[in-house]
């Protein structure tokens, strides 16, 4: 069995680590060799990682499921599944909290969990778990720090003066597409019904509704 209990501290208050650390595409982001697949009519998801023990790289699936305390902004993640040959079979549980930090606009994430292993590269695994675990520990604290920071941006742009409206070619860019995209839709709905709210539709672009009235003259032309 292997065990983890860490602690990060990140430079952002705790509502901005939040959001980031309930998204499950954000926190795959901060995560080397992660991916995120198709979710599931109850709320889990699959997800894979790959991570290399030494000169050996094992991909691991898994069936994820993620259960939520917004206002104690605290979670739960359960997992199950093998590496990609089916030789080694695992379970994973861990809890994650975020707390204030020791400075004004800092926070606290404790994570606690542990992982079975059963099957042929179990001994192998536990054998270098520890560092494993340290170096992925690093990683993830490293782009959990920038992800944050990137957040607030936008707010900061709000208690300025307006930012000019981005081009048609930046805005295109800057748009989630592809399956991030589809995840974080399908995650802001799932949010928005455990809060007892209805997600908000989608409001119609400038351009489509400039397309629309286009429409409408020229029928009245006729």
């Amino acid at each position: 069995m292997i065990s983890i209990k860490e602690e990060i501290a990140v430079p952002s208050p705790p509502d901005r680590v939040w959001e980031v650390i309930s998204d499950p595409s954000a926190v795959v982001s901060c995560i080397g060799g992660a991916e995120l697949g198709a979710s599931h009519d109850d709320g889990s998801f699959d997800g894979a990682l790959a991570v290399r023990f030494g000169g050996l790289r094992v991909k691991f699936a898994a069936r994820v499921a993620l259960d939520l305390d917004e206002p104690e902004h605290e979670g739960r993640l359960t997992a199950r599944g093998a590496d990609g040959q089916g030789a080694t079979r695992f379970s994973a549980g861990a809890t994650f909290r975020v707390a204030e930090g020791q400075t004004p606009g800092s926070s606290r994430v404790f994570c606690d969990g542990e992982i079975k292993l059963n099957g042929k590269l179990a001994k192998l695994i536990e054998s270098g778990a520890s560092m494993v675990v340290a170096r992925m520990t690093k990683e993830f604290t490293d782009e959990l720090v920038k992800a944050c920071a990137a957040t607030a941006e936008p707010v900061a742009a709000a208690a300025g003066s307006p930012a000019p409206a981005p081009s048609d070619a930046s805005a295109a860019v800057s748009r989630p597409t592809g399956l991030i995209a589809r995840l974080r839709a399908w995650w802001a709905g799932r949010r928005a019904r455990r809060q007892g709210q209805s997600p908000h539709p989608p409001t119609p672009s400038a351009g489509a509704s400039a397309e629309t009235l286009g429409q409408v003259g020229q029928g009245s032309r006729r």
